[in-house]
């Protein structure tokens, strides 16, 4: 992908976040995206293609009154949307389109019109991974965290540690949805989901969406809302079965798909500013900082605990408190990616004085895929 050819024009979450029965899943779609349009100042017809995940791009488009030139239905879990930056970007460059919208809404909380949860037996996992007793991330994304802690040598300790920094970057956005501080014994001391994930350990459960568009950096000095160009991008995908990963300390989709968006950005590790790691177990993070490549396997929990993450420290991750005290309303990528066009634009609630760079890392089902984008606010 060329750098700096397209940039981000348009960015906006749902108006509210949290608990929402009033709006389906399809509403919070529309609500993030007319969002988007309105700081934007574009309307439905200026949009010629559209991306989504949850939701069919047939009927984003019928709801919104837009008949795209280019469409992309990539669905590969929390991740998505970073891949649809990626693809949406690759089509304006290739003049396949001019304005793309992406859009994500879920009502994970409330549940209004949301398919039917559910895994078929015939599916992988179904057969090879569900009749020995595991369902569902909490359950599933222990198998590789166990084998983490062990290899390294590190304690749950180091896991209630990620949740307690985390908080503290919650503490400084109004739209949090927990701000009150948090310590270790109480990260531990909250009810066992599946060892060894407390409930603090976990991702919440939130009803919200956000909202993308993009265009031709050259068009994007005449819009209202300041650039925000897009310097990097990688993908990949690895098993759909987390028993069935090749390292169990690492995640090969992960090493792919950020290898590749650095070597588009043509950066390196020390000139980034600002990173979000998708979230969703505080687990993530210790994988993402070592398979990104900023600290060496093993590592990452004492580069937490030292407090290179935390407010003031030299690295800021997660800076809107992330999907385990900010929100998280099922495929969380889309709002690491929304905190990353805000933190270029200068505009995050805990904004980091300075940022040009910043890296935007997410994960699809159990470490089963892996979207990288990398913004800069530099032209």
């Amino acid at each position: 992908m060329k750098q700096n050819s397209v940039a981000v024009v348009g960015a906006a979450e749902t108006t509210d976040l949290g608990k929402i029965p009033g709006m389906s899943q399809i509403m919070l779609h529309a609500d993030a995206a007319l969002n988007a349009m309105e700081e934007a100042g574009l309307k439905p017809s200026d949009i010629d293609g559209v991306a989504t995940a949850g939701e069919w791009p047939t009927a984003i488009a019928h709801y919104l009154g837009i008949t795209p030139k280019w469409v992309d239905g990539t669905l590969v879990g929390g991740c998505s949307f970073m891949m649809h930056v990626r693809h949406a970007a690759a089509a304006i460059n290739e003049g396949l389109c001019e304005t793309v919208l992406i859009t994500h809404g879920e009502s994970g909380r409330s549940r209004v019109g949301v398919p039917p949860r559910g895994m078929e037996t015939s599916s992988l996992a179904g057969q090879f991974e569900v009749p020995f007793g595991v369902m569902g991330p909490p359950s599933m994304f222990t198998i590789p965290v166990l084998r983490y802690l062990k290899e390294y040598d590190l304690t749950v300790e180091d896991l209630a540690t990620v949740s307690v920094i985390q908080r503290e970057w919650a503490a400084k956005n109004p739209r949090a949805s927990f701000k009150d501080p948090l310590t270790i014994d109480d990260v531990l001391g909250s009810s066992m989901i599946a060892w060894p994930f407390t409930k603090l350990m976990c991702c919440l459960v939130t009803d919200g969406g956000g909202a993308i568009i993009l265009t031709s950096a050259e068009r994007a000095k005449d819009f209202p809302q300041k650039p925000v160009y897009i310097l990097g991008t990688g993908e990949s995908v690895e098993t759909p079965m987390i028993s069935q990963m090749e390292d169990m300390c690492s995640s090969k989709a992960f090493k792919v798909s950020g290898a590749k968006a650095f070597e588009e950005a043509g950066i390196s590790h020390d000139e980034v500013d600002h990173l979000m790691i998708y979230d969703a177990f505080a687990h993530l993070p210790l994988y993402g900082l070592e398979d990104l490549g900023f600290c060496k396997p093993g590592e990452a929990a004492a580069f937490i605990r030292e407090r290179n993450t935390a407010p003031g420290g030299k690295l800021p991750l997660n800076t809107t408190g992330g999907g385990l005290s900010y929100m998280h309303s099922g495929m969380y990528g889309m709002y690491a990616l929304q905190e990353s066009i805000r933190q270029m634009r200068g505009t995050a609630a805990a904004q980091i004085e300075g940022a040009k760079i910043s890296v935007s890392h997410g994960v699809g089902g159990m470490f089963g895929a892996s979207g990288t984008v990398i913004f800069t606010n530099e032209a």
